[in-house]
């Protein structure tokens, strides 16, 4: 008997979380809201350093052929004008458009030829800042993020930017898709519990930027303390 697509991805979330000690992989972390609000494009007006660290604990959300999947953001870093690590340093491109804005869209590049990176657009229209979402912590869809990424523990599955992109399904076809709208493939939500959560995934941290060498030392990073999601965590925190 043939296997199709969706039950050949039951299975192999079943088998990613019996590979974790458990059947994670088919029990989401969070209920689903009755309703979506994002975030309005004002939160994206300001600069990406700005809205980084006011990102965390709010929600990525995707919707997929699986249905919603997503989790709470744990770990941003901001790319800000002006910046050489930044790709919109040297200018805007056919392949770096988006970076330009408007503000609240989403800027998906491809890197080392294999993976895909997700950033939230900021500021006004012509100005290249963005904050890259370097980790979330897993919520929901979690049975549809493991049959894209099958591992053996639920901490590995979103725990980098490549890796929450593989998990979400968010590749090229989703670059400036509009994170404000909730009709949108991908969007950016409210967590309306977001204070709490940030206390019981706290501190928030502050440290340098991950895997590049122009302004290395620059403080352009944050995540959770106590979140398992983050991607890597400073020696000094």
């Amino acid at each position: 008997m043939k296997t199709g697509p969706a039950r050949a991805g039951r299975r192999a979330g079943a088998k990613a979380g019996r590979r974790a000690g458990g059947d994670w992989s088919l029990r989401d972390r969070a209920p689903l809201p009755l309703a979506w609000t994002p975030l309005p494009r004002s939160f994206f007006e300001a600069g990406a350093e700005r809205v980084a660290p006011r990102l965390l604990g709010h929600w990525l959300v995707c919707r997929t052929e699986s249905g919603w999947v997503g989790g709470w953001i744990v770990e941003t870093e901001a790319y800000l004008a002006g910046d050489p690590a930044s790709h919109g340093f040297r200018g805007e491109t056919r392949r770096n458009r988006a970076l330009f804005g408007p503000p609240g869209r989403a800027y998906v590049y491809f890197i080392y030829g294999v993976h895909w990176c997700f950033n939230a657009v900021c500021r006004e229209a012509g100005v290249a800042e963005a904050v890259l979402v370097r980790a979330v912590e897993p919520a929901f869809g979690l049975e549809a993020m493991a049959s894209r990424r099958p591992v053996a523990r639920l901490r590995d599955l979103t725990s980098g930017p490549a890796r929450l992109c593989a998990a979400l399904g968010i590749d090229g076809q989703l670059d400036a898709s509009d994170l404000c709208a909730a009709e949108s493939p991908v969007f950016l939500a409210r967590n309306e519990d977001r204070a709490a959560w940030l206390r019981a995934r706290g501190p928030v941290v502050r440290t340098t930027r991950v895997g590049i060498r122009q302004a290395a030392a620059e403080p352009l990073r944050w995540y959770l303390g106590g979140s398992d999601s983050v991607s890597r965590r400073s020696r000094r925190a």
